[in-house]
C-alpha cells in the first residue's frame, strides 16, 4: 500500500498511514488484525461509509470532505456495525480505538493527507 503522513495544520499527527486504493486493500482494510496500533491508521479515498464486520477490535473511525474537513468522528466502533454513507463526508480515515481522542482530533477540524485530501 502507498503510505504518507496525516497531518493537522501542518503538524505530522501521524507519520506514516496507508492509502487503501486497490480493491483487496479497501475490502479487507483493517478486517482481522490484532493489537492495533498508530501504525495500522488507513485512510480510504471517496469512501463515506463502512462496516466493521470480521473485525477483531473497536476502531475509531473518522470522516472527512474532499477538503480534510472532519465531518464526523466514532470513537471505539465495535466489531459487526455498520456505518451508513455520511453527509458532507468523502474520504474515510480507521485508526486504533480511542487514536484520535489521544491525537485531538475533532470535528471541524482540518486534516490533510498528501494525494487524498
Amino acid at each position: 500500500m502507498k503510505t504518507t503522513a496525516l497531518k493537522k495544520n501542518n503538524q505530522i499527527l501521524i507519520p506514516r498511514v496507508q492509502i487503501a486504493q486497490k480493491f483487496f486493500e479497501r475490502f479487507f482494510g483493517l478486517m482481522g488484525r490484532k493489537n492495533i496500533n498508530e501504525q495500522d491508521t488507513i485512510v480510504f479515498p471517496n469512501c463515506n461509509s463502512i462496516h466493521t464486520f470480521f473485525m477483531s477490535e473497536k476502531i475509531d473511525v473518522i470522516f472527512v470532505s474532499a477538503t480534510g474537513v472532519v465531518t464526523n468522528i466514532f470513537y471505539s466502533l465495535k466489531p459487526w456495525k455498520l456505518l451508513l454513507p455520511q453527509k458532507k463526508a468523502v474520504h474515510c480515515i480507521e485508526m486504533a480505538s480511542e487514536s484520535s481522542r489521544v491525537l485531538g482530533i475533532s470535528e471541524g477540524d482540518s486534516l490533510s493527507c498528501e494525494g487524498v485530501f
